[in-house]
């Protein structure tokens, strides 16, 4: 099995992503090949916490140009919105709420 710490990569820090804390759902950029059931055990194990779901969504890379010679894709990535039991809190985002 694959460490926790390589599944999970960091955190999404946005406007959107604090807005979802009030409902106890948590942002998180993963690996794109980690599984639901992969992303509540490493999730769990590192912030000793009780998940109760997760939803995950793909996204392509963009396109990218920098002048007329150089240009490619950003990589492709995968977001993970977990969603914890009540009582639970991630500490990490605690100065968000």
């Amino acid at each position: 099995m694959r460490d926790a710490r390589e599944i999970i990569l960091k955190p999404i820090i946005s406007e959107k992503s604090y807005d979802l804390i009030e409902l106890n759902k948590y942002t998180f950029k993963v690996d794109r090949k980690a599984t639901k059931p992969q992303i509540r055990q490493a999730i769990e194990e590192i912030f000793n916490v009780e998940v109760e779901k997760v939803n995950t969504q793909n996204y392509k890379g963009k396109f990218k140009r920098q002048g007329v010679k150089s240009q490619g894709y950003r990589s492709d990535w995968k977001k993970a919105i977990v969603s914890l039991k009540a009582g639970h809190k991630i500490e990490i985002f605690e100065g968000a709420t």
